[in-house]
């Protein structure tokens, strides 16, 4: 059976055990790169064309698709940027396209004493506390539609507003750059416009698009108004010229294409990622699941309302699509 990408690059993958299995690689590359015989290297077109089409056809699955973003040089080794559809991983490939790593590991920063204490800080916070209150608190929420930690947290959102309602005065924001290709750009566009003018149909939507993705399904099953969507879709990526300095790379945050929807909002918070948690304007680092939120929220209030004693899920959901749960209290993030 394949191996999807995204789980060959997964962090949560690399324990104790495989670490010693890492530095082999590591002697191999260098005795590979010091002792075998000469042989022809690739150009970087080839190197790309050559590893978008061996990670799709031995490494993906579920029909989706994998492309190379950015390729250069480092270590002596082709780098390239692979977009996994949920997320981008940095990966290698020697020059005579015999040998790819899927992911490279920072040995220093991972076996240093602030690595480890900052993740046994991470496993055991505490519930997050608001220290600014409001009779009704206002909750912004950043994220990146494709981003599998954003994904993770909109899930753990969810049985929230359907618990809080109009209690709060929530709005789902975007972060201000794009880290997965156009499909994320389109998605933005489209949950922005359902939120926007469709407000009473975009919980469900969001419910049915984090499930697997699939939004023409989701439109349909969520009873989304499409033509009107589209229009306001189209209005909105001319207004911000989204896709314009997409194609001509106006804009860009480093090697991102900018998403100005939000820029305003994302510049004053000082938003560095995907999922970013505002409320009542302060920065707030919550568990992802349902109870942690309900509670991290309900702090923001000067009387909380009898609602923040329901009992929600303490599941942590899994990053990404679907409706699993995971065991990690790791935070990650797409920055």
């Amino acid at each position: 059976m394949k191996k999807t990408l995204k789980s060959l690059f997964s962090r949560e993958k690399f324990t104790r055990i495989t670490l010693p299995i890492i530095l082999v690689i590591i002697l191999v590359i260098i005795g590979y790169a010091s002792f075998d015989k000469p042989t022809k290297n690739l150009d970087e077109n080839q190197a790309k064309t050559l590893t978008e089409n061996f990670i799709n056809e031995f490494l993906m699955d579920g029909g989706n698709k994998a492309t190379i973003t950015e390729i250069g040089e480092e270590y002596g080794l082709y780098k390239m940027k692979v977009d996994i559809v949920s997320n981008v991983v940095e990966s290698y490939l020697t020059k005579d396209g015999k040998l790819f790593f899927p992911q490279a590991i920072n040995v220093e920063e991972t076996s240093s004493p602030s690595a480890n204490n900052s993740a046994a800080n991470n496993a055991s916070a505490p519930v997050a506390e608001v220290t600014v209150k409001n009779d009704k608190p206002v909750v912004e929420l950043f994220v990146m539609s494709y981003c599998p930690y954003g994904t993770q947290i909109e899930k753990g959102m969810l049985p929230v507003l359907e618990t809080l309602g109009n209690k709060i005065d929530f709005e789902l924001k975007f972060c201000s750059y794009i880290m997965h290709g156009d499909q994320e750009i389109a998605e933005n566009l489209l949950q922005y416009c359902i939120q926007k003018e469709q407000p009473d149909k975009f919980n469900d939507y969001l419910a049915c698009f984090l499930v697997d993705g699939q939004s023409n399904e989701c439109l349909a099953s969520a009873g989304v108004n499409k033509s009107k969507a589209t229009s306001c879709v189209a209005k909105t990526d001319a207004e911000f010229k989204v896709s314009e300095n997409s194609k001509n790379k106006v804009g860009y945050q480093g090697s991102y294409p900018g998403f100005d929807v939000y820029k305003a909002d994302n510049d004053k918070y000082g938003v560095s990622g995907s999922p970013t948690l505002v409320i009542n304007g302060q920065e707030i680092s919550s568990g992802r699941d349902a109870a942690s939120l309900l509670k991290t929220i309900c702090s923001a209030f000067n009387n909380p309302p009898a609602e923040c004693n329901t009992e929600l899920s303490s599941a942590s959901p899994a990053p990404g699509f679907g409706t699993g749960t995971t065991d990690s209290s790791a935070a990650g993030g797409c920055e």
